[in-house]
């Protein structure tokens, strides 16, 4: 495997990892409020975020690189309100989708074509986590601090069919 692209998938790998505790922080934070329906909404995207992290761990090491494994880093335990978590968490899909773009943009650099195929489902993801993002945003100013709002859009969330993209392309990878 070249090596730019190496260190580079192994930078994603943090990102994702990272993500995955991000959203987990979050998760608990939201339960432990009563939001039980964003506490799974969250606690199914750090999922999420962690599948996303191991299908770049068996990708390098399948291409013959060496995936390193981060260590936890401690992410924030405590959130303004709601809408500030979803802020953040746009901001968060935002930073990943610049990520990816740099990996991409390696994969373009060093020719390496197969890496640049598979780094295409990530696109894509990063596409559907900003949208998702935007619209619950775009929900929650609607609701402002609607008490009777904030419940109904928490139960919504908690009946969502909103779920990890445990297969998909690639997903032996």
């Amino acid at each position: 495997m070249n090596a730019r692209v190496e260190q580079k998938l192994n930078e994603q790998i943090v990102k994702e990892s990272s993500s995955s505790q991000f959203y987990l922080a979050m998760a608990s934070w939201a339960e432990a409020n009563g939001l039980n329906g964003t506490a799974k909404f969250m606690y199914t995207h750090s999922d999420e975020e962690r599948f996303h992290m191991l299908k770049l761990v068996k990708f390098v090491n399948e291409r013959g690189g060496k995936a390193i494994i981060p260590s936890v880093e401690q992410p924030p335990q405590e959130f303004d309100n709601l809408e500030r978590v979803f802020e953040l968490l746009l901001e968060h899909e935002i930073m990943v989708t610049e990520s990816i773009n740099e990996v991409v943009d390696v994969c373009l650099q060093e020719k390496d074509y197969s890496t640049h195929n598979f780094m295409q489902w990530y696109v894509t993801e990063q596409l559907e986590e900003e949208a998702l993002a935007r619209t619950i945003l775009d929900k929650l100013k609607l609701i402002g601090q609607d008490k009777g709002g904030l419940y109904l859009f928490d139960r919504d969330l908690e009946n969502a069919a909103i779920a990890p993209e445990a297969a998909g392309p690639g997903a032996g990878n």
